[in-house]
């Protein structure tokens, strides 16, 4: 058994994440195409913020994901599931690798929370970063793979895709770390052992505003940014090195391309453990691209910097990413207390808030 197995496969729908699966699959004969029942649920082990289901039928199977409760219970802009779906489909034959999107529902009285319903598609997840059982030329077709994809979404025409409203024009970093820092506060409210206060986010939340490089603010490098863009929310095709789907859009918007590439480059400073990271590991014996490799690739497939401008404004990225990073596990956190998180993993997740802040701030003090 590795430290991913509860990540992988199915299982049964516990008590707190079921619904009235009758209800479900009324609504699915009446809005999804080619929908012929009896249908089963199970419920996907992998990941804690909106939890993801597999639906079975006799003729197809499909994937549901849906908000982990009721608006009213969640935090405000949280399980953004209707803009995930908004975003795969108008990402639809794009060179970024999406599932067939089939239909949202945003009416709660269905099964008590919004879901949208897509392809289920076969395939890996690698939830490792070190990819064990690989050699070295395996690993860095994966590692190029990644970049390949995420330097295609930041060059997608995303007016041309139906998505020129799917986030707010103007001052993305102040938006972001605004936002981040209120989602923290909301979660950091000492209420419960969880949710104590981290005194480096109240440092950080003073100081990046402060620090926001000329880049960063640079209005005419608008692109779409995933926000969560890593390894184990993409999907492999069985055997070869390829992504055939790009997963979990939940955090997505328009945004500043390099704020969500620094942001897939955490994991060469993130040690592993902490936040499925590669920090401190040899990752040339590994096969695995140093991060100046990397950074010098995505440039050159995107043309939207050099590394030598990048480098200069690099500790504020890993600042404002890791600032974010743990202000995302501190909402973690807080769902854990209130009892909505999605699976068993959420404390072991909601525990990484205050290293990460910790570190986000070292790299503020060295920017």
């Amino acid at each position: 058994m590795t430290d991913f197995d509860h990540f992988t496969g199915t299982q049964s729908v516990s008590e707190k994440q079921a619904f009235d699966v009758a209800a479900l699959t009324q609504w699915l004969e009446a809005n999804l195409a080619g929908f012929a029942g009896p249908l089963t649920v199970e419920i996907f082990k992998g990941g804690q913020s909106n939890p993801t289901y597999k639906l079975n039928t006799p003729r197809q199977s499909y994937v549901m994901r849906a908000k982990p409760g009721p608006v009213a219970k969640l935090l405000p802009s949280a399980h953004a599931i209707e803009r995930e779906f908004a975003v795969m489909q108008g990402l639809q034959g794009t060179d970024v690798p999406v599932p067939r999107m089939h239909c949202l529902c945003e009416d709660e009285s269905v099964i008590g929370r919004a879901f949208y319903v897509m392809e289920f598609m076969q395939g890996r997840i690698l939830w490792d970063q070190t990819l064990p059982g690989m050699n070295p030329s395996e690993r860095g077709a994966i590692y190029n793979e990644m970049n390949r994809v995420i330097a295609a979404l930041h060059c997608v025409k995303f007016a041309e895709r139906g998505l020129a409203g799917y986030g707010k024009p103007g001052n993305y970093f102040d938006r972001q770390i605004s936002r981040w820092g209120k989602q923290y506060l909301s979660s950091a409210d000492g209420a419960g052992p969880m949710s104590q206060p981290i005194e480096e986010m109240a440092q950080l939340m003073v100081w990046l505003p402060q620090n926001v490089p000329a880049m960063a603010r640079a209005e005419h490098m608008v692109s779409i940014v995933h926000g969560d863009y890593r390894l184990d929310n993409l999907m492999f095709h069985p055997t070869e090195p390829r992504i055939i789907a790009v997963l979990d859009w939940e955090l997505s918007t328009l945004g500043h391309p390099l704020a969500d590439f620094s942001y897939h480059c955490m994991a060469w400073h993130i040690p592993p453990g902490a936040f499925r990271g590669i920090g401190g590991l040899d990752v040339q014996s590994l096969g695995i691209p140093l991060e100046a490799d990397y950074i010098r690739l995505y440039c050159e497939r995107t043309g939207l910097t050099t590394p030598q401008e990048l480098q200069a404004d690099w500790n504020f990225y890993m600042a404002y990413n890791l600032f974010r990073l743990a202000a995302i596990l501190q909402g973690i956190a807080k769902r854990v207390e209130m009892g909505t998180a999605a699976s068993a993993q959420a404390v072991k997740s909601a525990a990484g808030a205050r290293p990460l802040a910790q570190m986000a701030w070292k790299f503020a003090q060295q920017a």
